[in-house]
Order: C-alpha cells, then structure tokens, then sequence
C-alpha cells in the first residue's frame, strides 16, 4: 500500500476508534463468576463478560482488560499481573483460580461449633506459601471459652498470628475487626456454622442489595454464585466471601511447601540433616526433636504429620 493510502488508513482508525465504531480495552474488576459469565465492574456499572479461549481462568479480584462486544455485553481480552492468588483443587490434579490480588485471609472460627484445627493449619499453610498474611476471626465469644480452645488459640497468637474476638449476637469487637479491613482486599473464609455470613452481612449491610443489582444488571435472574464474590466496603477496602472449605484444599502444594507452611518450622528445618527430610521418623530430623521438647507445638507438629499422610493417599 502507498505510503500515502497507509496514512489515510490510521486517520480512518483512529476518527473510527474516536467515534466508538472500534471497541477499546478497558480495565475493570472480576467481582462475581455467574453461570458461564463474568460480572465485571467499570466505573462503577458492572458488565456480563465472556474471555477469549486463549487466556487462562479468571479469578474473581483479577483487574483485567475488557472491551465491549455487544451493547451491555464485553469479552476479557487480558489478565493484568497479579500481586497474589488463591487456588484450590480442580479435576486431573490441576489447580482452578479462585481468588486474586489479595491482602489478607481471614479464618473465621467459634466457640461453638469446636475448631477444625487441622482445617485451620491448612488454610494458614496455603497463605504462607502464596506470601499472603492471615489472621484469625474468633466469633461467638459471647459463649463460654473452652480452656482447650483457648491454649491453641495462645499457639497461633504466640506465632504472630492476629486473632479478633468478636460476637456477632451482641456486636463486640467488630469495630476493631472492621478497623482491620480498612483499605485492604480481604477474603473471608471457614467451617460451616461459625458465623460467617453473619460477619459479612454486617461489615457489607447492603450485601443482598448489591447482590440483587448484581443479578438486575447482568440479566442473570438469580443470583446463584458458587465461586467467590467480591463485595466493597462502605467505610474502604473489598471483602471477598468465599463458599468455604472447599476454596482452599492443599491446592498443589507438595510435602516440602507444606512443612514451609509451618513458619515455627523454619529454625529447625534448616539444620535437619537431611535437605529432602519428611519431618516424621528420619534421621537428625530436628523439627521432631523441637516438638518433643516443647520448642514447636506438639498439637501442631501431629496435625503437620496428619496432612503429610492425607496428601500421600
């Protein structure tokens, strides 16, 4: 083509792109997976978006790249870096996305029902792997405190991890808790039965509003997630709610990340004798020997030994 015909031909796309005739990428934020779509928010107006086969699962929290394919209607053309995910198990030993970009894992525990700690361990272990903080929520304190409960309480808090006390039945603590979500994406997750709807529903009081206009504006009818959805907070910050138990699993973690999981670990199994050492019965195993002299939990070093022989099955 003359030189003269190609300069002609970018004037065109250009008056074309100016006009609105040529889509132009836009970013937005993954809020929701429904059905076979994707909720994306831009500029505060939320649009069903498909992706291109090319590019790889779409987690909700992703800040992607979007155009416009058809009137209230987009297509994701691209992921923007990620600054941190959360995966859990999918068919044929992969791993699914689920989350993106977040701060902080929030572990919401009770009183009542008793604490899943090797749930627990699981879920701090994963954090520890993607370098994403956690910290502990204790709901239900308005409850009797089980001296059990409250000794494996002290080993997490001794191990620097926070923990927030709050009951969602006479509403203490959750100013502190809600100080801590404070311009943060958070994710929130759990058992079942120990409260955490109830938390959600009151740092995102309008919660089901938003989830009903999440239905309105994507035509979806019902709002039927079963991923995680993303949710703004009045007062700063986005909280990630997550289905649960099932998000995490031990994703792709290997034996070895796992004892990395474990950050009381670390002193010990750096002079192990054996680089590759399974921390159980092997020879000049350090780690053990911390356990069984009290300088690492041995409530948490067995629960350690339960998820090695649960990933070997």
């Amino acid at each position: 083509m003359p030189k003269e015909g190609r300069a002609f031909a970018s004037m065109t796309g250009q008056c074309e792109a100016m006009n609105g005739l040529v889509p132009e990428s836009m970013e937005g934020l993954v809020i929701a997976h429904l059905g076979q779509g994707i909720a994306v928010e831009h500029e505060n107006k939320i649009i069903l978006c498909q992706t291109l086969r090319k590019l790889e699962t779409v987690a909700v929290g992703d800040k992607v790249l979007w155009s416009l394919s058809a009137p209230d209607q987009g297509r994701i053309e691209a992921i923007l870096p990620r600054r941190s995910l959360l995966a859990r198990p999918a068919r044929n030993n992969k791993v699914r996305p689920v989350a993106a970009n977040i701060d902080t894992v929030f572990v919401v525990i009770a009183v009542e029902p008793y604490c899943d700690f090797l749930l627990i361990d699981q879920y701090l272990a994963v954090c520890e792997n993607n370098e994403i903080n956690a910290a502990l929520i204790l709901n239900k304190t308005d409850l009797t405190l089980p001296e059990a409960l409250e000794n494996e309480l002290q080993v997490y808090q001794n191990l620097g991890y926070q923990i927030h006390r709050v009951s969602t039945k006479i509403e203490n603590g959750l100013a502190e808790l809600k100080l801590a979500l404070h311009n943060q994406v958070s994710l929130l997750t759990g058992q079942s039965g120990v409260g955490k709807s109830s938390i959600t529903n009151i740092i995102v009081p309008d919660k089901n509003l938003k989830t009903n206009t999440l239905s309105e504006t994507t035509k979806h009818g019902r709002h039927t997630t079963t991923a995680a959805t993303l949710y703004h907070i009045n007062t700063g910050g986005d909280l990630i709610d997550s289905p649960g138990v099932a998000i995490f699993g031990l994703a792709d973690l290997n034996r070895q990340q796992l004892a990395q999981g474990y950050r009381e670990f670390q002193p010990f199994s750096d002079v192990c004798q054996f680089n590759d050492c399974s921390h159980h019965l092997d020879k000049g195993c350090a780690v053990r020997v911390a356990a069984e002299d009290g300088k690492i939990a041995m409530t948490r070093y067995q629960r350690f030994l339960k998820l090695t022989q649960k990933m070997s099955r």
